[in-house]
C-alpha cells in the first residue's frame, strides 16, 4: 500500500477491526508514528514513509499499529483530519476552502463529499450553533461532554423516527480511583464514529453501573462510552474524563450485553468528535439511512 494512507478506501470502510490491547505496553514505534501523524496530518503521508521513519517494515507496522489502536494507520489519520476539520469549523471563521488545505486535503469537492458521507451533513451545516452545543469529543488532549440538560433535550426533541427492536445492556466499569461521573453511551455504525449515534443513553452522577438502552436497531455496532468526572470529582482524585469502546451485535430476539472498562484517553485512542444535533441534510439522510431511529434521552 504505497498510496497516501488516508485513501478513500481507508476512510470509507465501516467493518470492525482489531481491538486495542489495553493494559499492555505500546510499542515505541506506534507511539512515535502517532506523534508523527499528529504533527504532520496536513501533509501527504504514505504508509511506507511512516513505517520507514519508525524503522519497521510496512507489513509489521500495520499489524502492530492496529493491535495497539484498534484501527489501521489510514483510519487513524482520517480520524485526526476529520477531528481537526470539525474543530476548525466550530471554532474559527476560516472558509471551508482554507480548512480543506489546513487538514491535508487538496480538493474542496472531495473533502465535502467525504465529510457528507462520513458525518451526515455538509461542512457548512456543521457550523450551526446546535452542532457545537451538542458536541461530544475526546482525544488525548481535549475532551467534551454536553450538559445534562442539553443531552436530555437532544433525546426528547429528536424527530419521531422508527425505533429498532433491540435492547442493549451496557455494564460500565470505572477505574478504581475514579470519582462519580456523568456518562453518555452511544451506539454507532462505525468503529471510529463520525456521525450521530443510532441510539444513545446515559446516567448522571454514577460510578460503575449498568445502563439499558432500548430501541437499538438490529446489527453489529460500535458502542462508545464517555464519562465526565470533572464536575463531581475532588481536585486531587482520579481522572477527569474516561472513555471506552467495544463492538456488539444486537438482535430483536434477545437482549444484548457488553462490558465496558473505562480508561483515560491516550495517544492510542483515535480522536472522536460527534454531534447529537438532529438536523442532517437530505443528502446526509440518504447516505446514512440506518440512523433513522429514535434516540433515547439521558436519564
Amino acid at each position: 500500500m504505497s498510496a497516501e494512507i488516508a485513501s478513500s478506501a481507508g476512510a470509507e470502510r465501516t467493518g470492525r477491526e482489531a481491538e486495542p490491547a489495553r493494559g499492555k505496553a505500546v510499542p515505541p514505534a506506534v507511539l512515535r508514528a502517532i506523534e508523527l501523524i499528529l504533527e504532520r496530518y496536513f501533509e501527504p503521508i504514505t504508509l511506507s514513509a511512516l513505517a520507514s521513519e519508525v524503522y519497521v517494515s510496512p507489513f509489521h507496522f500495520s499489524r502492530i499499529f492496529a493491535k495497539a489502536t484498534g484501527v489501521t494507520p489510514g483510519r487513524f489519520l482520517t480520524a485526526v483530519r476529520l477531528f481537526e476539520a470539525k474543530r476548525l469549523l466550530l471554532t474559527t471563521s476560516l472558509t471551508v476552502s482554507d480548512i480543506v488545505c489546513s487538514v491535508g486535503y487538496s480538493s474542496v469537492g472531495t473533502f465535502t463529499s467525504r465529510f457528507l458521507r462520513s458525518v451526515g451533513m455538509t461542512p457548512t451545516a456543521y457550523r450551526e450553533p446546535e452542532v457545537g452545543e451538542l458536541l461530544v469529543a475526546h482525544s488525548a488532549h481535549f475532551q467534551r461532554l454536553p450538559s445534562l440538560r442539553s443531552l436530555r433535550e437532544a433525546g426528547s426533541m429528536r424527530p419521531s423516527l422508527p425505533a429498532g427492536g433491540g435492547r442493549l445492556t451496557v455494564r460500565l466499569r470505572m477505574p478504581p480511583e475514579a470519582a462519580r461521573a456523568n456518562v453518555l453511551v452511544g451506539v454507532f455504525a462505525d468503529a471510529v464514529p463520525q456521525s450521530s449515534p443510532v441510539a444513545f443513553g446515559g446516567v448522571a452522577d454514577a460510578l460503575s453501573t449498568d445502563l439499558t438502552i432500548d430501541g437499538v436497531p438490529e446489527g453489529t455496532w460500535t458502542v462508545n462510552a464517555v464519562a465526565d468526572h470533572g464536575a463531581v470529582r475532588d481536585a486531587h482524585s482520579g481522572p477527569a474524563f474516561t472513555i471506552a469502546s467495544a463492538p456488539v451485535t444486537v438482535t430483536g430476539f434477545e437482549p444484548a450485553e457488553v462490558t465496558m472498562r473505562l480508561h483515560p484517553p491516550s495517544l492510542t485512542d483515535p480522536p472522536v468528535a460527534v454531534t447529537l444535533a438532529s438536523h442532517q441534510s437530505p443528502a446526509g439522510e440518504r447516505a446514512l439511512p440506518v440512523q433513522r431511529s429514535h434516540l433515547h434521552a439521558v436519564a
